[in-house]
């Protein structure tokens, strides 16, 4: 049996979070979270250029506050940016008000109306505020590009099996992440490409 899961009650409620974005033709909705990054967003931002492939940042504004330039350069690609809080806060430890204070402080530097909870972990208390302001974007296909015990081959397998039209897909442009994002990144696009799916930022 599924395990009850109050967002996803919430999401067909009152559309929030929305976790999947439809079968219509073969998109599907790449996402980076936790950045921006020196060590990685330029490389991200390259390899997409060279697939025509647009996609969406979720960026934390403690990142944006040391690389302005960062924010700059994806945006200025054509790509999407969301707000991931600016201290990478856990909505389920955290004060509905110290949450809250945090997302601002992000809106501050980013100028988004998407929302993404750090760990998909959000108060109902915090999301129901959240949802008056932004569209908060969840996910179906996780790639755990962070997970240093997975080799990029294991996750590359799993991504193809899961991802199929109207997939949010999360990769991280992160220093933790990015020893097997640099394999998994090309080796995706190519499958995408291979398949026919149309690479797509998320707007609202």
């Amino acid at each position: 049996m599924t395990p009850f899961n109050p967002y996803r009650l919430a999401a067909k409620v009152c559309r929030q979070p929305v976790w999947h974005l439809g079968p219509e033709g073969r998109r599907l909705f790449l996402t980076f979270d936790d950045g921006p990054a020196p060590a990685v967003t330029p490389w991200i931002l390259d390899v997409l250029r060279s697939y025509d492939a647009r996609a969406t940042f979720f960026c934390l504004g403690r990142q944006v506050q040391q690389h302005p330039e960062l924010l700059k350069a994806i945006l200025d690609a054509g790509h999407a940016v969301g707000n991931h809080t600016h201290s990478h806060l856990d909505g389920w430890s955290t004060s509905k008000r110290k949450y809250i204070e945090d997302v601002e402080q992000a809106s501050r530097r980013i100028d988004s109306g998407l929302f993404r909870p750090p760990y998909g972990r959000i108060g109902l208390r915090q999301m129901h505020r959240l949802a008056k302001t932004y569209r908060i974007v969840m996910w179906d296909v996780l790639s755990r590009d962070y997970d240093e015990r997975l080799s990029s081959e294991s996750i590359l397998a799993r991504l193809k099996r899961r991802v199929q039209p109207g997939s949010i897909v999360v990769f991280h442009d992160s220093p933790k992440a990015e020893k097997n994002l640099r394999t998994i990144l090309p080796n995706f696009l190519d499958f995408c490409q291979n398949e026919g799916y149309q690479l797509q930022s998320i707007q609202f």
